[in-house]
């Protein structure tokens, strides 16, 4: 793993962002085409004449994506960043956002999983079934009717990825910065880490 990011650290940080957006949208592309026009509530928004709608808003979320991963990665960035300059770590805040976009990537593999999944599912899918269904989430262990709406998307970020996410973070820094690991594992951990779960906390809590 250490090759490969010391590969994808040495790619321009617009590179980086760009691959990964245009990467986003495929996949979006790729669940709306293969997985959300194969539901019942399309067919019916197509037999009622409504799918300009329907067309309108997927083209918003496509628009959204680049401005989405702009903030996200941030505040990623910033946090990371305010870590390690309390280790005294010497690292931009520059080298920060292309260490969270590497991360970022993570999640592009457990999107692309979902769409595998939902594709073999014997059944058929239903809208409430796209929204509430993330691999390898604790979310996976619920029943989504018998879930609050306001932990779903807490219960769908505690997910396998997330961890692999931190790794990824962990690594970043540590080739970034050279130097001892083990400070890599604790700017992450003692700070993207609480900020992350004080995030979904603040979320359950204030939800509507």
């Amino acid at each position: 793993m250490e090759k490969a990011l010391k590969r994808l650290l040495n790619i321009n940080t617009a590179i980086l962002f760009i691959a990964l957006s245009v990467v986003a949208i495929l996949i979006l592309w790729a669940r709306i085409q293969l997985v959300e026009n194969e539901t019942i509530a399309y067919q019916i928004l197509q037999e009622q004449g409504r799918f300009g709608l329907f067309g309108l808003l997927n083209s918003l979320k496509f628009m959204s994506i680049p401005f989405g991963y702009g903030f996200k990665l941030s505040v990623i960035a910033f946090i990371l960043w305010t870590g390690a300059f309390m280790y005294g770590y010497k690292i931009s805040f520059a080298q920060m956002f292309k260490i969270a976009i590497i991360g970022e990537l993570v999640f592009l593999v457990a999107e692309f999983t979902k769409i595998i999944w939902l594709i073999a599912i014997p059944y058929d899918i239903t809208i409430w079934d796209i929204k509430a269904f993330y691999p390898l989430s604790l979310m996976s262990l619920f029943d989504f009717n018998s879930i609050p709406e306001n932990w779903v998307y807490p219960l769908q970020s505690i997910n396998l990825f997330e961890p692999l996410h931190w790794l990824v973070l962990v690594y970043g820094i540590h080739i970034t910065a050279h130097k001892k690991l083990d400070y890599a594992y604790a700017i992450v951990l003692t700070t993207y880490v609480p900020a992350f779960l004080l995030w979904l906390v603040y979320y359950a809590i204030v939800y509507k």
